[in-house]
């Protein structure tokens, strides 16, 4: 079993546009809502492939009653603790050549007692979890401490950590050793505070987050591919897409694809990157189902492509 923690869920409202005017009034071609938030989609993409998944997320007002009822429909156990403040929305705006706009919400503010049931709730539930993946950013009202206190205690009952968050809270939360962390390009080069431009660039980075305490680090470098960097070595994997619908999720379907692999070695490299290759094909925010996946697409390899150059260099 995964159980997913997402601070700050939502609900994500994606419309198709045939093409996007400032100022003017727009018909969409289609439309759809989706449970969202980083770990409420792994926990999406965990249960499309047919395994069991808790999401513990703060729920509150009609929108997280909304949110409550689609995690149900996805097949997720939504381990919901109220709270005072509305679940936020956020929109995407989807061009025909896959040109993304989103507008996201900020969120409800967390109060201390809040945050200290989503813990507790967290502990409680967490008998039996091969993996708890904590997603996502820190709401107002949590402080950039709360996932170091959120790893250490699920280290404290016995359980394997994923962290995908950036900034303050990632640098606090790596004390505490997690058992892998996945950022993306931009998340990479701010958290050593210099761009990356190469693959060899984002490996000498991964490295220094290991030093620093991560004990893996799987790093989305977009297009290019993803990089795992953990104790026994390290891993390139990537996969040729040939057109991409929506990437809204993927880096969260990679994370699930990833752990249900068994969270450790190029096999689970290769299952991340195929989840992420079949997620950005999708509509919306849609998670891949086995049927969706191409392993035999994926080329991984430990001789890395250190001269590759990243997509878009990272500030």
């Amino acid at each position: 079993m995964i159980l997913t923690v997402t601070p700050n869920p939502s609900l994500d409202r994606t419309y198709e546009l045939p093409g996007l005017t400032r100022g003017a009034v727009l018909r969409a071609t289609a439309d759809r809502v989706d449970p969202g938030g980083k770990g409420v989609n792994v926990s999406r993409a965990v249960a499309a492939a047919g395994h069991r998944t808790v999401a513990v997320a703060p729920l509150g007002g009609p929108e997280g009653a909304l949110l409550a009822r689609l995690l149900g429909e996805h097949g997720i156990e939504a381990a919901g603790v109220q709270i005072a403040g509305s679940t936020r929305v956020n929109v995407t705006l989807v061009e025909p050549d896959g040109t993304l706009t989103k507008v996201n919400a900020a969120g409800p503010e967390i109060t201390r007692a809040e945050a200290g049931r989503l813990l507790d709730t967290v502990r409680a539930r967490s008998a039996g979890a091969d993996w708890i993946a904590c997603c996502g950013s820190l709401p107002r009202g949590l402080s950039p401490q709360w996932y170091a206190e959120l790893v250490a205690r699920s280290h404290g009952a016995g359980v394997r950590i994923a962290l995908d968050t950036s900034g303050a809270a990632l640098v606090a939360a790596l004390r505490e050793r997690p058992d892998v962390i996945k950022p993306n390009t931009q998340e990479l080069a701010e958290a050593v505070g210099r761009p990356l431009t190469t693959v060899g660039d984002a490996l000498k980075a991964a490295q220094e987050l290991r030093e620093l305490g991560a004990r893996a680090v799987l790093a989305s470098l977009g297009a290019v591919g993803q990089l795992l960097v953990e104790s026994s070595g390290a891993h390139f994997a990537g996969a040729q897409v040939d057109a991409v619908r929506s990437d809204v999720g993927a880096g969260d379907a990679s994370l699930a694809g990833f752990l249900s692999a068994g969270g450790t070695g190029p096999g689970a490299l290769a299952s991340a990157v195929a989840h992420g290759a079949a997620a950005v094909q999708l509509p919306g925010s849609a998670m891949p189902t086995p049927a969706d996946l191409d392993l035999s697409a994926v080329v991984t390899t430990a001789d890395i492509p250190v001269d590759l150059a990243l997509p878009v260099p990272a500030p």
